[in-house]
């Protein structure tokens, strides 16, 4: 029998979600305080009417849904899952507000997208947004890239059993110190460090490069956001293409390169084990990936005789390559050019490397290389199973921070998470050849989408089908998060509806 979730559990989940909520309108004091500064009156108000919504909404569920209990297993899956799309939906108020969006529905694709740090935009008139807008578009993704829970377990949440279950519900799986609290300020630690340093070599090269000093401030603060968070959001609809400036696309490449790495990676070459970046898998699956990439790419292309100088490669091809492998989506092509001038080989190679993605517990998404090191290993050992005496015990191990034995288990949760991913790619690209696109670009959107990468065929715009962006919406989120949270909020609101008595969950799974 399925049983109904009680009052005591949504109480639970609305004051947790309540509480995000309110960490969105301490974000949106940051553009308030740009929009002020830069005499955008208009935008200014738009950002008061977000805050205000947030914080109204945060006061009726603090005092309506408190409860003296702490969040359960099921309850952390339920306000990750829930929390992101409720973050969506007040994040958008200013966006819808600025009137450079058709819909409420397509300020909502570009705040999901935001938060993944996918990097997918609907926006309209992009080089003409206000400096408020821009800063709240870029934040988003810093934010994202970190994660909101993470952001709301920095301030707003107390150290308990509960913390650490809506932290693991985000889709990280990682404690960089023994509290959650502290892992949490540890991973800002990390990304506020990068953010002083990455801007300024960004704002060194903008100048050089003419920018005015203030102009080269935001852009450069902004551009290392998109980067850092392999977001891909840029100030200006050409994205990198706009600035014509290799430092700055070797200085982003750096940027999202680094940013695609596991916080527990940071943390401990932090901490003076330099040697984890050579032993680690995911390292090792990122740089075999990258090459099997680069020598795809390099044949697609010299099939066509395209890009065949060196510095036409690094900023045209490779440059795309690495952009799609980190799910960053920082471009500096034309959209179109990934059918018209890539060629099919060319253009695969890309799909093939934004599938797979970054690593675990980072800002990227996609397949992620601890799976991918995971999978190849157990087929390493079941052929070196295949080839054995039976009476020999064949085991394999990873090494991730610490060295990691595999079982059953291991390996098919990392199998669960990959054929997730696969299932919603396909769906994505069927539903997009359904409505008349090229396959090609269907799919290359699909997996975009799908991996949080923001890299674009031509197919994601304004003008597409209103199903076709509520499934990317789904895509970005679902991705995002991982599934396990996204499956428990479907579970969660089965139970709601089909149900039956009014046991606690929090009782039931003690």
């Amino acid at each position: 029998m399925i049983l109904r979730p009680s009052r005591e559990d949504l109480k639970i989940i609305g004051w947790a979600i309540g509480r995000i909520i309110l960490g969105i309108a301490l974000i949106m004091l940051i553009p308030l305080v740009v929009s002020l500064a830069c005499s955008e009156w208009s935008a200014a108000l738009d950002f008061l009417v977000g805050i205000l919504a947030c914080v109204a909404f945060w006061l009726i569920v603090e005092n309506v849904c408190y409860v003296k209990k702490d969040l359960g297993w099921f309850h952390g899956l339920i306000v990750a899952s829930a929390g992101w799309i409720t973050a969506m939906l007040f994040g958008a108020i200013p966006h819808f507000l600025s009137g450079h969006f058709r819909s409420y529905l397509d300020a909502c694709f570009d705040l999901m997208s935001g938060y993944t740090t996918t990097g997918l935009y609907l926006l309209q008139d992009l080089d003409h947004v206000s400096h408020g807008l821009n800063m709240w578009r870029h934040l988003l993704t810093y934010a994202g890239g970190q994660g909101i829970i993470v952001i709301a377990l920095t301030f707003l949440f107390a150290g308990t059993a509960g913390a650490f279950k809506i932290y693991v519900s985000e889709g990280k799986e990682e404690r960089l110190l023994p509290n959650v609290i502290r892992t949490a300020r540890a991973i800002w630690m990390v990304s506020l460090t990068y953010l002083w340093v990455g801007s300024g070599f960004l704002w060194i090269a903008l100048t050089k490069e003419g920018m005015p000093l203030g102009r080269g401030f935001l852009h450069a603060v902004w551009l290392f956001m998109g980067s850092w968070s392999t977001g891909g959001f840029a100030p200006q609809a050409l994205n990198l293409l706009y600035y014509h400036s290799f430092w700055v696309e070797f200085i982003t490449l750096i940027i999202f390169v680094i940013g695609s790495f596991n916080f527990a990676l940071h943390y401990s070459v932090w901490m003076g084990d330099r040697k984890e970046i050579l032993r680690n898998v995911e390292v090792r699956s990122f740089a075999t990936t990258v090459l099997i990439g680069v020598f795809v790419l390099s044949l697609g292309f010299g099939k066509l005789g395209i890009y065949t100088t060196l510095p036409e490669f690094f900023r045209k091809g490779f440059y795309n390559l690495v952009s799609g492998h980190t799910t960053t989506g920082n471009s500096t092509i034309y959209s179109v050019s990934f059918l018209r001038e890539f060629g099919w080989l060319a253009m695969w190679a890309t799909v093939f490397c934004m599938a797979i993605g970054a690593s675990a517990c980072s800002t990227g998404g996609g397949f992620k290389g601890l799976r991918m090191g995971v999978i190849f290993r157990y087929l390493r050992g079941e052929v070196r199973r295949l080839v054995s005496p039976d009476a020999s015990v064949i085991t394999e191990k990873i090494h991730h921070i610490r060295d990691i034995w595999l079982n059953d288990a291991i390996v098919k949760g990392a199998m669960f998470i990959v054929i997730s991913y696969m299932v919603i790619y396909s769906l994505g690209a069927m539903l997009g050849i359904i409505y008349g696109y090229e396959p090609s670009v269907a799919i290359f959107d699909a997996i975009s989408a799908g991996s949080n990468t923001g890299l674009s065929a031509g197919l994601t715009s304004p003008l597409m089908p209103a199903l076709l962006k509520l499934f990317y919406i789904f895509e970005m989120w679902a991705g995002r998060l991982e599934f396990i949270s996204v499956f428990a909020l479907l579970g969660f609101a089965g139970a709601l509806v089909r149900g039956k008595g009014k046991r606690s969950i929090l009782r039931r799974r003690r």
